[in-house]
């Protein structure tokens, strides 16, 4: 076995070890009552914006026309280009890019 395939291996492992100790603790907390675990609450009910579709209407409006407001955008919110951009901060990245008229 090749020393690649060797250590794939042994993560596969760890990552199986980490799920078996969590269950344990996950137990532990409920004090052995038999409910199963509470799947986690997203923070908020809305639909998390990815980069891509932010990347998306952003070049549209670069493409309208827009591209220094664009720029000056992404510079509003502390960054040279997309991908430095908090994606928390995507929602009213993307408010202040529809106001783009």
């Amino acid at each position: 076995m090749s020393k690649t395939k060797l250590l794939l291996k042994v993560v596969s492992d760890i990552r199986s070890l980490a799920d078996s100790v969590q269950a344990v603790a996950d137990a532990i907390a409920s004090n052995g009552s038999n409910e199963k675990p509470k799947p986690e609450q997203p923070e908020s009910e809305e639909k998390q914006i990815t980069l891509e579709e932010v990347r998306a209407i952003l070049a549209e409006k670069s493409h309208d026309g827009f591209t220094s407001e664009v720029r000056a955008l992404l510079q509003k919110y502390g960054a040279s280009k997309l991908s430095e951009i908090d994606p928390s901060k995507y929602p009213a990245l993307l408010a202040d890019a529809e106001d783009l008229k």
